[in-house]
């Protein structure tokens, strides 16, 4: 569930750096735009005005072609207004009077008589101008017009055109990614719905991913039931191997600790001895491993009350002539249940109930209990207990229990085996006086 939020909020930090990224480019896009076509307005203006300063030129002057006294305006007489105009005819120059004592730094008349083009050259308080250059003919001279503008206006234009356009931007940013956080939430609900059932499959809650999975995900969870489909069936036929293995084994060495009892009964002692020791550690191995294959590793639907398993063991050993001679507590509430299969737990109980008959003093104790972690079992004894530093090496990870000694030594390993494949854990005490074992496990 973790990975798939990380990936949830990966997915929304992407998509809100899309949408800024791409509200970004349009905003930057929508200004280039709008000042091309303010400067295209300008621009069309700044023609019309062309027009009006061509109309002061009188074609018919005695002499040819010749300027008009210019009419009064208003953007063309206040000095420094931000509106100019040039004007230049067969050597005749005029300019507006706004430009004052001011000549604009224009390139060289080279257009042809009906062309035109747009200029950027500074104004006379060093200002950026937009200025339209159009060349006339009037008769046989030639009249060049240069009209101009501030361009601050236009900026300006550019700016106010900007502050209008960033708060639509931003809802609709907010609209995208309100729309892109449901596009993530929604698509990977499904992702949700496998994670959990993942989780349960892990848990032991539930046995297959099934049918109602969503149907973007059906032919993953198809393909991961066929995956458990084959590892269930991999496992019986391994623990139906290791069975048949260590059932054969034990009839040559039934065989061989008879032909030792032979070797006693003719005088060879020592030898007898060596094969009975040899023969009794290989079948100690086969018996474990006919435990180990009949371990049931599938605790999907796996439960056991271990009252009942609890007061099953205390019965038979109370039968033997060492449990016979104990006293016996029983402390399990009858309600409580943990996951894992009764023929397990019994087998498990009844290795360590053993271990505590024969170990104990006076007493044997079979407890069970809720707690955090989910079902605690305890077996505990008044005996002797086990050493520290022999304590701590059953206890480390890895280690072959029945390497330690008489004892303690095969049945511990057996039910380590029995707790790690129901998902649990084997926890050994030293009391001092006495030794005990807990079985932690999972409640169903």
């Amino acid at each position: 569930m973790r990975s798939l939020g990380s990936i949830r909020w990966r997915l929304m930090m992407a998509g809100a750096a899309a949408i800024a990224g791409a509200l970004l480019v349009a905003a930057l896009g929508l200004s280039y735009l709008f000042d091309r076509h303010v400067q295209r307005v300008a621009a069309a203006d700044l023609a019309a005005r062309a027009l009006y300063v061509a109309a002061m030129v009188e074609p018919g002057a005695p002499g040819g072609p010749a300027f008009r006294q210019a009419k009064d305006n208003p953007l063309y007489d206040q000095p420094f207004s931000g509106h100019y105009w040039h004007a230049e005819l067969a050597g005749q120059v005029r300019q507006s009077r706004s430009l004052w004592d001011y000549a604009l730094p224009l390139p060289a008349a080279d257009l042809m008589p009906g062309q035109s083009r747009v200029l950027s050259v500074p104004g006379p308080t060093g200002e950026p101008l937009l200025a339209l250059e159009q060349r006339f003919q009037v008769g046989d001279a030639p009249l060049r017009v240069v009209v101009a503008t501030n361009r601050e206006e236009l900026d300006r234009a550019r700016a106010g055109f900007l502050a209008d356009l960033l708060p639509y931007l931003a809802l609709l940013g907010v609209l995208l990614l309100a729309g892109s956080v449901a596009q993530v939430v929604i698509g990977l609900k499904p992702l949700s719905q496998v994670s959990a059932t993942v989780a349960a499959l892990r848990s032991g809650m539930q046995p297959r991913m099934g049918q109602g999975m969503p149907q973007e995900v059906q032919p993953l969870a198809a393909e991961i039931d066929q995956l458990l489909d084959d590892r269930d069936a991999e496992l019986a036929r391994a623990r139906h191997r290791a069975s048949d293995l260590a059932h054969g084994f034990k009839t040559p060495l039934q065989a061989l600790l008879g032909d030792a009892q032979q070797l006693r009964d003719r005088g060879a002692a020592d030898l007898a001895d060596s094969v009975e020791t040899v023969a009794t550690a290989m079948r100690r191995l086969v018996d474990r491993e006919l435990a180990r294959a009949r371990i049931q590793s599938d605790r999907r639907k796996a439960s056991a009350a271990p009252a009942q398993v609890l007061a099953r063991v205390q019965g038979v050993l109370q039968r033997t002539p060492g449990g016979a001679a104990l006293d016996w507590v029983l402390d399990a509430p009858p309600d409580l249940r943990a996951r894992i299969d009764a023929d397990d737990l019994t087998e498990a109980l009844g290795a360590l109930a053993e271990n505590a008959v024969r170990h104990a003093n006076s007493r044997v104790t079979l407890r069970s209990m809720a707690v955090p972690e989910g079902v605690a079992i305890t077996v505990e004894d008044d005996g002797s207990g086990v050493p520290e530093a022999q304590l701590a090496r059953l206890a480390q990870r890895g280690v072959r229990l029945d390497e330690s000694g008489e004892g303690q030594g095969m049945g511990l390993a057996i039910v380590a085996d029995i707790a790690d494949a129901a998902g649990g854990s084997l926890r050994l005490e030293s009391l001092h006086p006495g030794f005990r074992a807990t079985l932690l496990l999972s409640a169903p």
